[in-house]
């Protein structure tokens, strides 16, 4: 088990730039398997979670190819269907959270697929019946294996239909969008996800051929066609990496420049920082956070306390509370957490607690955080990451401790953050990988 060790108190200073979004790689590496030509991919992160799902994908037997930085084509055209009934595609897939989204694009091709229940992080219930009720729909029949916790799903032929999703669930809006495209007539998806990472598969996938209109709403439209053709994609930055990076910057009083945010697709992410008083400087299309000493959380008109709650996009996306928990510790005033969706991702603030901390845990899904401003700085701790955004808050929190802190388990970390040590060491940072 590997570790960070870092040397809190340096000031960063300088120029960073995004990766390529996490969250859309693994949905349009997925939705390669819907064509059996050519599909190149740039801007793709190199991250443990993308990195193992094209080795999965390369098992499966799609032709991989590493073009130039950043860059992958992939070619589907001969899937090995006897892997999949594999003790090693079941390893392999159960460790991956995002290989629930190879079902789709294989129920569309093939007419079957199976999946070993999904592993990824662990902070709270995850379920996936959106994505199988959607299925279903177009006329999938679904079976699970209890003893060998397994999903099979197959269909002779899928056929489109209207629908309601019960939740607006981003990787089942993308599975049962891979699923459609291939099906006989129209389906509508309503309450269908619409964030920047479903808007931009919608986008890849209608380069592909397919017919998706309503792109950017909660209602989508799907024309089936019988299939699909080569195409050229690339990933946005990862506006998850680019709230992390504002995140420092405020914890450790920094001077940082983002560059190449894609600012029309960070949503409400640099006004939510704002709320805890953080000065941004969108410049173009990068932030510009100016070294800050001191600031103080906003109240609302009526004087009452700020609450910074998750919510389905256009809402607040839930991977960034973590990191706007851990930087109203050193503001100025209070502010309430709702955590919304998932009811274990704040239990990591007791390590938070230990570094010295005034929150209050109310329940799974609400923290209130009492920040001290200039009468308090978190002390150094040793700690272990339980996940990837509560792994990138604690670091965060450790870089502007006081003394030097021991992240164990960075594991976690880096199934999200690429290169993340090297990085921020790049701008001032002393992180030691150990």
């Amino acid at each position: 088990m590997a570790s960070f060790v870092i040397e809190g108190g340096h000031r960063l200073n300088g120029e960073i730039y995004p990766q390529g979004a996490k969250n859309e790689a693994l949905q349009v590496i997925c939705a390669c398997l819907l064509t059996e030509s050519t599909v190149t991919i740039n801007n793709v992160p190199n991250i443990a979670d993308v990195n193992n799902l094209i080795e999965l994908m390369h098992q499966i037997g799609v032709e991989i190819t590493y073009t130039k930085k950043k860059t992958y084509t992939f070619c589907a055209r001969n899937i090995r269907h006897e892997y999949f009934d594999t003790e090693d595609y079941y390893k392999k897939s159960s460790s991956l959270r995002g290989s629930i989204m190879l079902l789709g694009p294989l129920l569309a091709r093939l007419g079957y697929a199976i999946a070993p229940k999904p592993g990824g992080d662990k902070i709270g219930r995850r379920r996936l019946d959106t994505h199988f009720e959607g299925m279903r729909k177009l006329g999938a029949n679904f079976t699970y294996d209890e003893v060998k916790q397994l999903y099979r799903i197959e269909s002779k032929k899928l056929h489109g239909c209207y629908m309601l999703l019960d939740e607006a669930s981003v990787t089942g809006t993308a599975n049962i969008l891979m699923s459609a495209v291939l099906a006989d007539g129209v389906t509508t998806i309503y309450n269908a996800a619409c964030e920047p990472y479903i808007q931009q598969l919608c986008k890849m996938l209608n380069s592909m051929g397919a017919k998706i209109e309503g792109i950017g709403s909660n209602l989508l439209t799907i024309t089936g066609v019988d299939s699909l053709k080569a195409c050229e994609h690339t990933i946005l930055p990862d506006m998850i990496e680019v709230g992390s990076f504002i995140g420092m910057a405020a914890m450790t009083a920094s001077d940082i420049t983002i560059k190449n945010v894609s600012m029309q697709n960070l949503g409400l992410i640099p006004d939510s920082f704002r709320k805890l008083g953080i000065r941004l400087e969108c410049i173009g299309d990068d932030i510009h956070i100016p070294a800050q000493e001191h600031f103080s959380i906003d109240s609302y008109i009526d004087g009452s306390i700020m609450t910074i709650a998750d919510a389905p996009w256009p809402g607040l996306t839930p991977d960034l509370l973590s990191v706007l928990l851990v930087v109203a510790t050193k503001a100025k005033g209070s502010v309430l957490i709702h955590q919304k969706m998932f009811e274990s991702r704040l239990f990591f603030v007791d390590k938070l607690i230990d570094m010295g901390a005034k929150i209050i845990l109310c329940d799974p899904h609400r923290a209130t955080i009492i920040g001290l401003g200039d009468e308090f700085r978190l002390r150094a701790s040793n700690m272990s990451s339980p996940d990837i955004r509560a792994g990138i808050a604690l670091l965060i929190a450790a870089l502007g401790a006081e003394g030097t802190s021991t992240i164990n388990n960075i594991e976690q970390i880096d199934r999200g953050y690429e290169n993340i040590d090297e990085r921020l060491n790049a701008l001032g940072a002393k992180i030691t990988r150990k």
